[in-house]
């Protein structure tokens, strides 16, 4: 009951950000949180002041690192450009190790977060390696969806989970001879230098409502655009990117600017990990649950996939299911006379096990790519790092 009041409170705050809440209470709380959100602004900006100008010590680890991050919160579609830049490294001889935080995956104990934080001279606790490049060693639980995704489709390439990245970067190269360390979500993890900053931006919604959180979308203002070394423009289709580019340039003028779509690959069987090709989907009745941050790009994108979506339900993002909740989108998917039931790859990582069913359950695979194509993935980014 817990879990589910803070899912409903975290969702109202989420529309309330995203200007879906109507009502009093909404009324109420945005002239607040618009007075939180110039405060963190202020903040935000100071801190990346302080580490420019070396009041706050940026630590060098003698290898290339690479920052994949956003400016705002969720939606980007950074978990497939961390997977093809690594598998792409991966191809030109490097020996890539991933760096996240797991993003909430279960917190180590509260005393040895306290000593690792407070006990100097102390040897600290070593991150969680969730793949050593050989094997998966942690669930989605322990190590968080998107590292647990990553070490799960790129054999070879260790993935490890700490807060304190410069602590995983020494650990990736002491124990696993990383030449090459991917900072997943590391555009605002400012403590490791020497690095090049690969920033997504989100076609559809670059800067939300221009505010900084709580109030928007930001995790900092439109200004830290300057820190990015290139820039990929997702979510792109068409011509239609350049308003959007226009607004970058304001605050870049140096960085190469790629638009690029997400496409899907394939359909995967959660249970079995039969591969169904897209056109599967033509005329399929099905059901589609989310919890992601922006569902409505999953449901419509299974529209055009040919899908006839008979029930829906989105979830807040990161959303853990539980076994009745599976049960229940199966029973309301088969009753409307639905013949499978369709998630994204990054919810199947939190379903519960379950038996086989009457109807499959699925989850969709996808990949970025240039919408020039005269040009590569692999070739603007190896270009951009100085690698053949």
């Amino acid at each position: 009951m817990a879990l589910k009041a803070l899912e409903s409170l975290e969702q109202f705050a989420t529309d309330v950000i995203l200007d879906r809440a109507a009502g009093r209470r909404a009324s109420l709380l945005k002239p607040f949180l618009l007075l939180l959100a110039t405060v963190y602004a202020g903040i935000m900006r100071v801190r990346a002041r302080f580490y420019q100008d070396a009041i706050f010590r940026r630590y060098s680890v003698g290898v290339m690192v690479i920052s994949v991050g956003n400016l705002t919160v969720g939606g980007t579609g950074k978990t497939p450009v961390v997977e093809k830049l690594a598998r792409s490294l991966q191809e030109a001889g490097r020996r890539v190790a991933i760096l996240s935080r797991g993003y909430k995956s279960v917190p180590k104990p509260l005393l040895t977060r306290l000593a690792d934080k407070f006990l100097p001279g102390r040897t600290p606790s070593p991150p969680r390696v969730v793949s050593d490049g050989k094997s998966v060693l942690l669930d989605s639980a322990q190590s968080g969806d998107e590292p647990f995704m990553l070490a799960r489709n790129l054999p070879g390439v260790a993935v490890l989970v700490d807060s304190d990245r410069v602590k995983s970067a020494r650990h990736a190269i002491r124990h696993y001879q990383a030449d090459t360390l991917l900072l997943d979500d590391g555009f605002q993890y400012l403590r490791l230098g020497d690095r090049f900053n690969l920033l997504l931006v989100d076609r559809q919604n670059p800067f939300g409502n221009q505010h900084v959180l709580p109030r928007g979308v930001l995790r900092e203002p439109p200004d830290a655009l300057r820190r990015a070394d290139l820039i990929l423009l997702t979510k792109c289709a068409g011509n239609e990117h350049t308003e959007v580019e226009k607004k970058i340039r304001r605050h870049n003028r140096h960085a190469p600017i790629h638009p690029c779509s997400h496409h899907p690959l394939h359909l995967e069987d959660l249970i079995t990990g039969e591969k169904k090709p897209l056109s599967y989907l033509r005329g399929l009745r099905v059901g589609a649950v989310a919890g992601i941050a922006v569902p409505e790009s999953f449901f419509e994108g299974l529209i055009k996939l040919g899908a006839e979506i008979v029930y829906q339900r989105s979830f807040a993002d990161h959303h853990r299911f539980m076994a009745p909740e599976v049960e229940n989108a199966l029973t309301r998917t088969r009753a409307r006379r639905g013949l499978a039931l369709i998630t994204t790859e990054k919810d199947s990582v939190r379903f519960p096990p379950f038996p086989p069913r009457d109807i499959p359950v699925l989850f969709l695979r996808v990949e970025i790519s240039l919408l020039d194509e005269n040009k590569t993935f692999e070739k603007v980014v190896r270009q951009a790092l100085g690698i053949r």
